[in-house]
């Protein structure tokens, strides 16, 4: 009688070192206002082709957007401008600001965000705005990243904001535009892990860059929190086992990346990534996410870990 075949199923081995450091590879940084030194910072921190994201402050000129793109670029990143639909005045301005950027910093990706302002100061409303009027196809943009939203919007359903990221991903995809989301910073991994789960459920299976802050100070991380809208605020931070150490002093997202990593494991939510909000400055957020993303860390009893210094 032949033997009967036994097949072994094998099982992998958790191994959240390394989930950290592949959920962190290609990570990206979100700035305002760089001046030289942090201009220095991140040149002596991040690796050569880093997205960096330029926040559109209110009053801030195009042409200072322009000239920060250009020293990014000339330094070897890659300057992602945010294109504020609402304090654009017409179509005009739109043209220029796009061929400014395209021909002096070489830019092929913006942030399409609706805006701060209430009011539309021109033709401009919302990201869908921008990307139905063709102009940024029109000057070599080759990419645009959209907003999204896993801890809510203070005035938009799930349903209606998932309608409008179709609707941006599907007129982008007739113009031959690829889109990527960029999310709304927050503290816990659970709701961004069931929000990303949702979209991929409804088909929307575009790359997302997960917003988180970098390291900075707990009332100062409150205060962007409460600015934002961001809901699970206070009572987040504290109900996070690995940020509870970071009451005191400053708060760093490794108790938000860790378990990200972790539900992210081989491709299973899609390309996910890192996106870093710099509210306790630039270098000091570029330092730390390099180092994090190199490795040189050290896994707690937790569920996050400790950057180890260089």
């Amino acid at each position: 009688m032949p033997a009967t075949a036994v097949k072994l199923q094998t099982v992998e081995t958790p191994d959240p070192a390394r989930h950290i450091r592949e959920f962190l590879n290609g990570f990206s940084v979100e700035a305002s206002g760089l001046d030289d030194a942090a201009l220095l910072g991140l040149k002596t921190a991040l690796p050569a082709g880093t997205a960096v994201y330029l926040t559109a402050l209110p009053g801030r000129a195009p042409d200072q957007t322009v000239e920060t793109a250009m020293r990014l670029r000339a330094l070897g990143f890659e300057p992602v401008p945010h294109i504020a639909a609402r304090s654009i005045a017409d179509h005009g301005a739109l043209d220029e600001l796009l061929a400014r950027l395209a021909a002096l910093a070489q830019v092929r990706c913006v942030l399409a965000v609706a805006g701060d302002r209430d009011m539309p100061l021109g033709p401009f409303g919302s990201a869908l705005d921008l990307i139905e009027s063709g102009l940024l196809q029109r000057h070599g943009i080759t990419e645009a990243g959209i907003a999204g939203y896993p801890d809510g919007h203070r005035r938009i359903g799930f349903d209606t904001l998932a309608r409008a990221l179709a609707a941006k991903i599907e007129t982008a995809d007739h113009t031959g535009l690829r889109v990527h989301i960029v999310t709304q910073f927050g503290f816990e991994a659970a709701p961004i892990v069931d929000w990303l789960r949702r979209l991929r459920d409804l088909g929307i299976e575009q790359p997302v860059r997960v917003g988180m802050a970098g390291p900075v100070s707990l009332s100062a991380l409150l205060r962007y929190a409460r600015h934002c809208g961001v809901r699970a605020s206070a009572q987040g931070l504290t109900r996070n086992a690995g940020l509870v150490k970071h009451l005191i002093g400053w708060h760093a997202p490794d108790g938000l990346i860790r378990p990200l990593a972790e539900a992210c494991a081989g491709g299973r939510l899609g390309q996910v990534a890192a996106h870093f909000y710099s509210f306790g400055g630039a270098a000091a957020t570029s330092r730390w996410a390099a180092a994090a993303a190199s490795g040189r860390f050290v896994l707690d009893r937790t569920d996050g870990f400790r950057v180890e210094p260089p």
